[in-house]
């Protein structure tokens, strides 16, 4: 099999990580010569499309399972997705500005909610606190038929929704527009990575070989594959999460409505959000449950699976200490149920009662072909479950494994992987642009935009 030209770096899979990252070296460095892989005919087929994703740009300001520190850092990354957005024209085909809120129900939430917004008020100083006659006024589904006090932790006027396959699009548009050496190698499957004896790196594909400098792997689940496969990244095993939704069969809500943590549920709280791709009626989800597969609607790779799984001693540990907590217990068996069609908005219903009491099971339509998978990373030698962003970098080649909310920090993500890239092979970044476009809120001149390289 023939090998092709060297290229500085190679990208292993078009999601929004990966594409934000091309975006980024192409436009913020001397980097001339970048390749990106992608198996699938068109970027975002996966995790990042719109049917697999709730559509928010996650800022921690009205997601309760994150701490005040956690917050603060997804706020300054998720910043640089909105800065580009606004920066680039993106504003109304990319990003949307939609209202949000938190709502808390019951008396125990309602304190909770309080203490929450006199503490992350600071962080973000457009929250404002809505009681129930103004919700009345401004979502009043949110009220009907409701006995329980009620509160809500809102935000007017923000970026709150993007279509992240569009995002990627966007980015992959940027990178080409530049002067830059760049192949889309799609319909294209990286099969093997290999360290050369000059330090450089062969990627085999499903077609042909390539060669490279340096190299960054954005494949989700696969990301961990590739490691293992060149033998690093041993000590991690990842637990497969799938994740469905529930439509109604109007537009019952204006705004995002995310609802109150259990702290004892390892996953996020039910929400509604305005969708996209369905004239925005809204979308109740997601479920979470874990389901043998490592991409939801496309045929399983046992072997694949059986790696991944990486399942021994400390693995099942982390599976058994899982289910040794009746609430979690209950929640995985009743997300699972929630999945057989016969019963499952007969008990999904009581969750979106508690958002719209007024909802009932035949308002609600299963959302076929939606929902997506979430790798979760289990850390073998601690024995516990890694709900964030996980990374293995090592000598040139990094590997990134990006659950939610990767999307909303692929920019941040990028940044931190284009830094070390340049350091690897020498090259130069221009971090006032980046500054200028990425890290500030200033709006670009569209002369700029036209002429920049």
């Amino acid at each position: 099999m023939l090998i092709n030209k060297l290229f500085d770096t190679a990208i292993i899979g078009g999601g929004v990580a990966g594409t934000s990252l091309l975006f980024t070296l192409a436009r913020y460095t001397d980097i001339n010569n970048i390749i990106l892989f992608e198996k699938y005919d068109e970027v975002s087929q996966l995790n990042s499309n719109p049917k697999s994703n709730s559509q928010t740009l996650h800022v921690g300001d009205i997601e309760s399972n994150y701490s005040y520190d956690r917050a603060k850092k997804v706020k300054k990354d998720s910043s640089m997705v909105a800065n580009y957005i606004q920066n680039f024209d993106e504003v109304d085909r990319v990003g949307f500005r939609r209202d949000k809120m938190l709502l808390a129900v019951g008396e125990e939430e309602v304190e909770e909610l309080k203490v929450r917004y006199s503490k992350f008020k600071e962080l973000y100083p457009y929250l404002e606190l809505w009681d129930r006659d103004f919700l009345s006024e401004f979502e009043p589904k949110l009220v009907e038929g409701r006995k329980e006090p009620i509160l809500a932790m809102g935000a007017r006027g923000q970026i709150t929704t993007v279509d992240y396959k569009k995002l990627s699009e966007s980015f992959v548009q940027q990178a080409l527009d530049t002067e830059k050496n760049i192949q889309m190698r799609y319909n294209e499957e990286v099969t093997k990575i290999e360290r050369s004896e000059d330090g450089t790196f062969t990627i085999t594909s499903d077609t042909t070989k390539f060669r490279a400098k340096s190299i960054v792997v954005n494949a989700g689940a696969y990301s961990l594959l590739f490691a293992q496969s060149m033998g690093y990244g041993k000590e991690y095993a990842i637990l497969p999460i799938g994740g469905s939704f529930f439509f109604t069969k109007e537009k019952l809500l204006n705004s995002k409505v995310y609802t109150m943590q259990n702290p004892k549920l390892p996953f996020a709280a039910i929400h509604a959000d305005p969708d996209t791709t369905q004239n925005w009626n809204t979308r109740f989800g997601p479920t979470a449950f874990a389901l043998p597969k490592l991409e939801r609607y496309h045929s399983l790779h046992l072997k694949d699976l059986i790696s991944a799984l990486n399942i021994d001693r400390d693995v099942t540990k982390v599976y058994m200490n899982l289910f040794k907590d009746k609430t979690i217990r209950r929640y995985i068996l009743k997300n699972f149920m929630e999945e057989i069609p016969m019963v499952g908005k007969e008990i999904f219903v009581g969750d979106a009662q508690k958002i719209i009491p007024s909802v009932k099971v035949k308002d609600l339509t299963f959302a076929d072909g939606y929902g997506g998978m979430r790798p979760q990373i289990i850390d073998k030698k601690n024995q516990e479950l890694l709900l964030g962003e996980a990374k293995i970098k090592k000598d040139g080649i990094v590997f990134n494994m990006t659950p939610s909310p990767g999307a909303t920090s692929s920019l941040a993500i990028a940044l931190t992987d284009t830094l070390g890239i340049c350091e690897t092979i020498g090259a130069k970044f221009d971090m006032d642009r980046h500054e200028k476009e990425i890290q500030s809120l200033v709006k670009l001149e569209k002369k700029e935009l036209c002429n920049a390289s």
